[in-house]
């Protein structure tokens, strides 16, 4: 969801005010996802890149995502969306807001219309790189062994599925498409394993301005694709 900031910009606003704007944009696509009948999808809110940005912006977006929660997780509850978190849990995040995501996702965990998969704290490497700690924490753990050496892990053998069966949400089918919004045309570290073969759609709007009909828009687009997956 790119392109507050510019758009802010471009109305002499401060950047808060462009993720401000991104609220509209946000739940016209999720209204759009919910009459496409849709089951999942991901929005990629705060990467862990974001943290290099003024602490000022750090701060607000970390607010912002919070109070956000907060004022539509009855509405999500009511329309029977599942929500879902997938990133880091831990420091610098703060406890608080760990607390009521979680909070969110028990209460949301049973709904089945549509699963929405915020991406906080996030990044595609630090995911892969978390997998791989975990297949070899458990390994080690397994063996009786108690160092992460080279020579203590010779016999894993390690496939796609124990890497997939690892990241943040197993789950998650792999997305059949990627939109990114503002122009830019490049994936972000977002979802670099499970993106593989997703078809990519990229749009000259920035987010704030993004409605439900680019949705349907990049659905078409995509309609329109051979999907072969390496083959023929």
């Amino acid at each position: 969801m790119d392109g507050n900031g510019r758009w802010a910009a471009k109305r002499g606003l401060p950047r808060t005010e462009g993720h401000n704007a991104g609220e509209e944009a946000l739940f016209d696509t999720i209204e759009g996802v919910l009459d496409l009948g849709i089951s999942w999808l991901t929005v990629y809110a705060f990467s862990t890149e974001n943290w290099r940005r003024p602490q000022e912006e750090v701060d607000y977006l970390l607010g912002f995502s919070r109070n956000l929660l907060r004022k539509r997780l009855n509405e999500l509850h009511e329309r029977n969306v599942r929500i879902r978190f997938i990133g880091r849990r831990e420091q610098p995040v703060n406890s608080g807001l760990i607390k009521e995501m979680q909070e969110a996702e028990e209460l949301t965990r049973d709904n089945s219309k549509m699963t929405l998969s915020v991406a906080f704290n996030y990044g595609g490497r630090a995911e892969i790189v978390d997998a791989l700690r975990s297949i070899l924490n458990e390994f080690s753990n397994a063996d009786g062994r108690s160092d992460n050496s080279a020579t203590a892990c010779q016999d894993l053998r390690i496939t796609e599925e124990d890497i997939s069966k690892y990241l943040y949400s197993p789950d998650m089918p792999d997305p059949d498409l990627v939109i990114r919004t503002s122009g830019e045309s490049r994936i972000s570290n977002f979802l670099l394993w499970q993106i593989a073969y997703s078809e990519l759609v990229f749009f000259d709007v920035l987010w704030p301005d993004f409605r439900r009909r680019h949705l349907f828009e990049a659905v078409a687009e995509y309609q329109r694709r051979e999907r072969r997956y390496g083959g023929r």
